[in-house]
């Protein structure tokens, strides 16, 4: 009850401060005016907004598209920068092997290079070598050819006083490689058909074998002939018999038998033609055929 006059008087306060009527539609009139022109700034505003919105959108569009573009651009030259990188990879690895093989080539040129140096050298020791060599087998071949001299003077002194010798017994000849002794009607004759020596030959082949035995390094052939009478073959054979029988008076005397060969030529090469007693006689003959071994050639008697 004590609180009743404090609220009259605050709704007389109130009462009082409340506008009258035709204050009050002017304050509406203001107010539906404010609101009305805010309305208007708020539709242009928006206009605006709308535009420059769309403006916006428009250079935002322009600019992904140009921004599409230009990445489009971007990732053609990221490939061809990398096939160009990948070329030039491919590149590098082939210009790498080129020149490791060049390398490689340069290394085994350098090592044909020593090798042939090495080569020239051991060409050059080996020519020195064989210039030595050669220098030393002329020494030799002169020392070989001085004593074949010294042989050769030796041997033809020594033919030339055997051929004395055995040609004060029978006829004796030289040839190119020694004598030829021929033992025929003067110093031995055979018979008709017969190889036997008569004892009174018999000393001349001794007085041969005498004179042979004091050689050393001789080889002796004896070859006996026949003369026309009887056929090839027998004739041959004879013969054969003739030198045979020769032979074994050599031994006989002394000879050793290693060192004397026979053989039988029939009634080939005859000393004397024709078919009288006497050209058979001549031609029913043996020879003695004497070399020296060391040439070992047999001697030619029919020349």
């Amino acid at each position: 009850m004590g609180n009743i006059p404090f609220d009259v008087e605050e709704q007389a306060i109130q009462e009082e401060q409340l506008p009258s009527a035709p204050e009050a539609a002017r304050v509406q009139e203001h107010h539906y005016r404010s609101a009305k022109m805010e309305s208007r700034i708020g539709i242009v505003l928006g206009v605006i907004a709308l535009g420059v919105s769309l403006t916006l959108g428009f250079w935002l569009i322009r600019s992904v598209r140009r921004l599409d573009r230009r990445t489009a651009r971007l990732s053609q030259q990221t490939d061809q920068l990398g096939r160009r990188v990948g070329a030039a990879e491919q590149q590098s690895q082939t210009l790498a092997q080129q020149a490791s093989q060049a390398a490689a080539n340069a290394k085994a040129a350098a090592e044909q290079r020593d090798e042939a140096k090495q080569s020239e050298e051991n060409s050059a020791a080996q020519a020195q070598s064989a210039l030595q060599a050669a220098a030393a087998a002329k020494q030799q071949a002169n020392q070989a050819e001085q004593k074949a001299e010294e042989y050769r003077m030796q041997h033809d002194e020594q033919m030339q006083q055997l051929q004395l010798v055995l040609g004060q017994i029978a006829e004796t000849h030289r040839t190119a490689v020694g004598l030829v002794m021929t033992l025929g009607e003067k110093s031995i004759r055979f018979d008709t058909d017969k190889a036997e020596i008569k004892p009174q030959y018999r000393d001349t082949v001794n007085r041969i074998a005498g004179v042979l035995m004091t050689l050393k390094q001789y080889s002796i052939y004896v070859y006996g002939y026949t003369d026309d009478v009887g056929t090839k073959e027998y004739n041959l054979k004879l013969s054969g018999r003739r030198a045979q029988a020769v032979r074994e008076t050599l031994i006989q005397a002394g000879i050793k038998p290693g060192v004397i060969t026979t053989k039988g030529f029939g009634k080939s090469d005859p000393r004397v033609k024709g078919e009288s007693p006497e050209a058979r006689s001549a031609n029913r003959r043996v020879e003695i055929g004497i070399v020296d071994s060391r040439l070992l050639i047999e001697p030619v008697s029919k020349k």
